[in-house]
């Protein structure tokens, strides 16, 4: 196969990866790293990929929350925002330094837990109240810049609190355009080429239409319930290939 050839078909399938994370994020406030990202640290390398997660959610969260701004709970995501803006320059420090294989398992491990933690509906003494809210923001912040995966520690964070579906979206949008803007300041942009950026705009913009369109006709169990198992493959993919990489 040509070289080519390759790079077209790396480029389609990055488009499709960022077309699916777009699309679940959409319909559940928090889906798009939990299943890109371990597509797109294989595709592009932790660096790049996790850099890619952080743009492609902000960006999608920023879409998502400008009809849901009036939604927002200023009050509660304050503690939780500063908490994440303290810890996100950790995030980053952590992964410029390790080695490739090490990311791959770190990263593989978290998405993996992650989506276990929230299949279970595990609910966490740890997280309620003001210090829960510190706690999940600053290991959202960390885990954001350093593996692309600030959404889970909030999930938790609200099934103590007791939010709804519809109460949990709009916040998590909120917190996800204000994490992705502190980690891509913090971790810089990704080096595409322009024909990566292209594919990735383009699969951006697809999802945030399919997104769109799904939203209200997918009961929110089954949608939930399909973004963890899609997290959980992508998960354990990217932990075994790091952990055959050591």
């Amino acid at each position: 196969m040509s070289a080519d050839r390759v790079a077209w078909s790396a480029e389609v399938l990055l488009g499709g990866v960022v077309m699916l994370g777009a699309s679940v994020q959409w319909l559940t406030g928090m889906g798009f790293a939990l299943v890109a990202v371990p597509a797109l640290i294989l595709l592009l390398g932790p660096g790049d990929g996790v850099a890619l997660a952080n743009c492609a959610s902000g960006a999608i969260c920023l879409i998502g929350l400008m009809g849901g701004w009036a939604n927002v709970r200023l009050r509660a995501m304050i503690p939780l925002v500063c908490a994440a803006a303290c810890t996100v320059p950790l995030g980053s420090w952590v992964t410029n330094r390790l080695p490739e294989p090490v990311l791959l398992v770190g990263s593989g491990a978290l998405v993996t837990a992650a989506a276990v933690l929230v299949l279970s509906g595990l609910r966490v003494q740890a997280l309620d109240g003001l210090g829960g809210a510190l706690t999940a923001g600053a290991a959202g912040g960390f885990m954001n810049a350093a593996a692309g995966l600030g959404g889970p520690p909030i999930s938790l964070y609200a099934v103590n609190a007791g939010w709804t579906i519809r109460e949990f979206v709009p916040n998590a949008l909120f917190y996800g355009v204000v994490v992705n803007i502190f980690s891509v300041l913090s971790n810089g942009l990704p080096h595409l080429g322009s024909g990566s950026w292209i594919a990735a705009t383009t699969g951006l913009s697809a999802g945030a239409l399919i997104g769109r369109a799904l939203a209200g006709r997918l009961p929110d169990r089954f949608a939930r319930l399909l973004v963890l198992l899609l997290a959980l493959a992508g998960g354990l993919s990217a932990l075994t290939k790091g952990l055959l990489g050591l």
